[in-house]
């Protein structure tokens, strides 16, 4: 499955997520709801994913927990907070590098308007284009 068509079947979780428990639950009722519509979309999701931080190469001995990884590929941060700060962009383009993953999607629940509460962001060293 190419990266668009997995990152099209995220964002259709999303909505139905979104339209069946609307906003102002806690992450992890989202989280619990996600898994169980990607995994009826035939993706393989994992949650709390460890990734060890390493610096100048060497590991800290440290591990950061990626919300959401689907098929190995994109990264899927939630929140359900009451605005989406800069930071919480900033936090996914880290978890992208630091990973090495390809995509991010990070998405708000807590709003009335989700198509402005998802954003998607590439890591594309190099200038290479997501296919």
């Amino acid at each position: 499955m190419k990266i668009n068509d997995i990152s099209y079947q995220i964002r259709g979780a999303i909505f139905d997520v979104y339209n069946e428990l609307g906003p102002g639950l806690l992450e992890n009722v989202y989280e619990k709801a996600m898994v169980h519509e990607l995994q009826t979309r035939g993706l393989n999701v994992q949650c709390q994913v460890p990734i060890e931080i390493l610096y100048k190469g060497k590991p800290l001995g440290m591990h950061y927990k990626l919300d959401m990884l689907v098929e190995n590929t994109v990264v899927v941060e939630l929140k359900s907070v009451e605005t989406l700060l800069p930071l919480f962009k900033k936090q996914l383009e880290t978890y992208l590098k630091l990973s090495g993953k390809p995509l991010g999607i990070l998405v708000n629940f807590n709003t009335n308007n989700l198509n402005n509460n998802i954003i998607r962001i590439a890591n594309c060293p190099d200038n290479q284009e997501l296919k």
